[in-house]
């Protein structure tokens, strides 16, 4: 069954809570009384104190300065590692991202994390219902942008291919203004020589990808897996009869979008660079 991504009690996040929560009660606060302060929700404190939601670093200094508490709360968010941040079902998926040889993925609804800008980034975050907190936007746009260091790893970076809905790519998230950057991050991307880049026509009569976004993987060890993520759930499929068919899906969806030349030049077009 595919797992929920409501976040689960995380050991380290749990500890910096006890933490946060000893250092608020020394300074004689209530979490509403610090919430006010730091200005941010109480829900946000609770989540935090009961290991519900990683606390980020920047408003670990927020509330060190307000607690005095010499930049305690400040070095144990630091330390927890980057992964560690995200739900158990995320962490084991970008374990094998971090490693993979090669990586294939079909998006709907926003640009590739692997592929988005900070500013686009951001404002994927800021669209998110019920609401992020402000630090928690930053703390995840962050870690998602320091993802995109697999496009540097040594000796080389995976073998990587993206397939994207034309209609994403005229979706003013953030603005205008961001929305063209982006664009141009794309197309400076669709020119290195590891990575592939289509776009599926808005006005195509036919579709393999209607079930939702897919990533496609394949490890150090050859295993191919499959990761799928929809409304609060997201799963990770190593079954190879089920990966098999994720993998005769995307090869349709390749065959239905848009040649790599052809992509560039709608990149091209939208720009107003053609």
């Amino acid at each position: 069954m595919p797992q929920s991504n409501r976040p689960k009690r995380n050991a380290s996040w749990k500890v910096v809570g006890v933490l946060l929560a000893h250092q608020r009660k020394r300074a004689g606060y209530t979490q509403v009384q610090l919430a006010e302060l730091a200005f941010c929700d109480v829900e946000s404190i609770a989540s935090v104190e009961q290991g519900r939601r990683p606390l980020s670093v920047r408003m670990a200094e927020v509330l060190d300065n307000h607690l005095d508490s010499k930049g305690v709360l400040h070095d144990a968010a630091a330390a927890i590692p980057r992964r560690e941040r995200y739900p158990a079902f995320a962490r084991e998926y970008m374990e094998h991202e971090e490693e993979a040889l090669s990586l294939f993925s079909y998006e709907n609804a926003a640009v590739p994390g692997l592929l988005q800008t900070p500013e686009y980034a951001a404002a994927v975050f800021s669209n998110f219902y019920p609401p992020m907190p402000t630090d928690q936007i930053s703390q995840q746009t962050e870690d998602r942008i320091a993802r995109q260091k697999l496009f540097q790893r040594a000796p080389q970076p995976p073998v990587m291919h993206f397939i994207v809905e034309q209609s994403l790519l005229e979706r003013p998230i953030g603005g205008r203004a961001v929305l063209r950057g982006q664009l141009r991050h794309l197309r400076a991307m669709a020119e290195l020589p590891f990575v592939g880049f289509q776009i599926i026509r808005t006005d195509r009569d036919s579709h393999a990808g209607l079930a939702g976004p897919l990533v496609l993987l394949e490890t150090p060890d050859h295993d191919q897996l499959g990761y799928l993520e929809g409304q609060h759930v997201s799963f990770l499929q190593d079954d190879p009869d089920e990966v098999h068919l994720l993998h005769l899906k995307y090869g349709m969806l390749r065959s239905q979008a848009l040649s790599i030349e052809h992509s560039k030049s709608l990149l091209d077009d939208l720009l107003g660079e053609s």
